[in-house]
């Protein structure tokens, strides 16, 4: 395994500079990076400090800086310590410039501004968490996606995950024995999506959960053929409702979420 340093440089919230390494790390599976994260940097004195701590920590650098000024200080005192500095955002701005004809404004942190996403993605995130797990079943129907799955199909998270592009999402569990709400019958508006998983992934992850929970793992719900039972029920009742079904056995949460957008998307699009 080989280890590097990166310092992720950013004059906002370092969202985009994390996100950008971390899925250009994945490919390498032999190497491990120490990240060194410097966020709101709009200080010339913030960078004397960034370039000491390269100078100790040689590595790579990936900046998104807008300020000239700064960008030209980083760049010179990486160049004369001889370390790789890349701008992430700068081929894609300068071709989107010329593509629109469009001058460039360099205003830090600009796409976190208080627009009508931003709040919209706090009232999406407000839904989520009020209707968790079950919650305020009644008004389902205000939901843009429905989320359905038995326990421990990552229904939360990916709500949250939902919530973060804006969209309005409520999960319900399915647990034997228990009905679902009668209003999932009566939905126009939202998308229902079922989750499934594997039994055998499932029972390890539900036996990890009640160690953690110092409880007894004795119990049907971490009994391979209750469980098994349990997802095929679950996979019978969305193929007979016509819902669509995401396997997350093997998928992150982007993953599933980003599947989820889509059909929302092309749902969306083909509404009249």
């Amino acid at each position: 395994m080989k280890s590097i340093h990166l310092h992720l440089v950013s004059d906002s919230t370092g969202e985009t500079v994390s996100m950008v390494a971390r899925a250009c790390l994945a490919q390498f599976e032999d190497v491990a990076a120490e990240n060194h994260n410097w966020t709101l940097v709009r200080e010339n004195e913030q960078l004397d400090e960034i370039i000491t701590s390269i100078e100790e920590n040689r590595g790579f650098v990936l900046y998104t800086l807008v300020d000239t000024a700064l960008r030209l200080r980083l760049e010179e005192g990486c160049r004369q310590l001889q370390v790789p500095c890349i701008s992430l955002l700068d081929p894609i701005i300068g071709a989107l410039g010329s593509y629109l004809g469009s001058e460039i404004k360099g205003r830090p942190g600009r796409q976190h501004e208080l627009d009508a996403e931003y709040f919209d993605r706090i009232d999406a995130m407000q839904y989520v968490l009020s209707h968790d797990d079950g919650q305020m079943a009644t008004d389902l129907n205000e939901a843009d996606v429905v989320i359905l799955g038995v326990s421990r199909t990552s229904k939360t998270p990916t709500c949250i995950y939902l919530a973060n592009r804006g969209i309005k999402a409520a999960n319900i569990p399915i647990v034997p024995g228990c009905p679902l709400p009668e209003v999932l019958g009566r939905l126009t508006k939202p998308l229902v999506v079922g989750l499934t998983k594997d039994p055998k992934s499932l029972v390890q992850i539900r036996r990890n959960r009640l160690r953690m929970l110092n409880q007894d793992e004795e119990t049907d719900y971490v009994d391979i053929k209750t469980v098994s039972k349990e997802v095929n029920d679950a996979h019978r009742m969305f193929t007979n409702n016509e819902w669509p079904v995401i396997d997350v056995t093997r998928r992150s949460i982007e993953e599933t979420a980003a599947y989820i957008l889509t059909l929302y998307e092309r749902r969306e699009k083909e509404s009249p």
